[in-house]
């Protein structure tokens, strides 16, 4: 049996946590200042727990040489926030269907689908909100194929986000006659639709790890909010030019209302629409 919290070691020391952050930080890309010590002990603790591990030493032995990587995979599941809402920064949607669609559309040469990458997908709200916002505001879905790929770290919100099963906080923005269009009201909230469950493909993608992103090619439009905060300068570089290779030239990145691509890359262009300011890998010269 796994031992309680209360019997595991408590003392995770500073030099503890400086080996665990920087471990952590080179398999995720993810960093985790002092400020965070209240935050990242709380959750070592538990899983020391949960594995029988019985200390910090021995967990973290145990997150080194593990094969499978099993619990770095748990550990990962339990450090990333995963908190969003429906038609979250709803302007950028605006900005994706009025202005960058249209012009997406208008260079295209051939039929192939439109390819929309969300990154992280968190629980689904957001690759949900685009699906929806373009069934209800996109003339264009008529005439073409959209996939919306969604991707993330954690496996356990990946999980939830494919079961598409909202509280009433996360639809509390949604207009009442989208909700009775696209839910079924279930006991325990509300539940997207099979259809609009089956449109978006979820994905389990770590932005650091090369051999996860590579096949990650010919997107039209990315969204990328509330990531590259969590990273440092050179994690977030590494990220941008990832999405830079992941976009077809003359396609879109859309960041946090907060973020900018001014620290990280040069290689994008700023467009400045009515609704958002985006980034774009530059179309190339022929």
């Amino acid at each position: 049996m796994n031992p309680d919290p209360e019997t595991v070691d408590p003392i995770i020391t500073e030099s503890d946590f400086q080996k665990f952050r920087e471990f952590f930080y080179r398999k995720t890309g993810i960093q985790f200042d002092s400020s965070k010590r209240y935050f990242v002990d709380k959750r070592l603790v538990e899983r020391i727990a949960a594995t029988g591990t019985g200390s910090f030493r021995g967990y973290f032995m145990l997150l080194r040489f593990q094969v499978n990587g099993d619990e770095l995979q748990a550990l990962t599941n339990l450090m990333t926030v995963n908190e969003t809402y429906f038609f979250r920064e709803e302007y950028q949607f605006q900005c994706l269907v009025g202005s960058l669609l249209p012009e997406i559309v208008a260079r295209k040469t051939d039929r192939r689908p439109i390819r929309i990458w969300v990154m992280p997908s968190s629980s689904g709200e957001e690759p949900y909100s685009i699906a929806i916002y373009l069934l209800e505001r996109w003339v264009g879905i008529h005439h073409w194929d959209v996939e919306i790929i969604a991707s993330d770290i954690d496996t356990r919100i990946l999980a939830q986000a494919r079961q598409g099963l909202y509280s009433q906080r996360s639809v509390q923005y949604l207009p009442p006659d989208y909700l009775k269009r696209y839910f079924k009201r279930r006991a325990e909230g509300y539940q997207i639709s099979d259809d609009l469950r089956q449109s978006v493909e979820f994905t389990r993608v770590n932005l650091s790890e090369r051999a996860d992103t590579r096949n990650y090619r010919d997107f039209d439009v990315i969204f990328c909010r509330n990531l590259l905060i969590y990273f440092d300068d050179v994690s977030r570089k590494t990220a941008t030019e990832t999405f830079y290779d992941a976009l077809l030239p003359g396609g879109f990145i859309c960041l946090g209302h907060s973020e900018s691509m001014s620290r990280s890359s040069s290689l994008y262009k700023v467009r400045k629409f009515t609704n958002a300011i985006v980034y774009q890998r530059p179309l190339e010269t022929p």
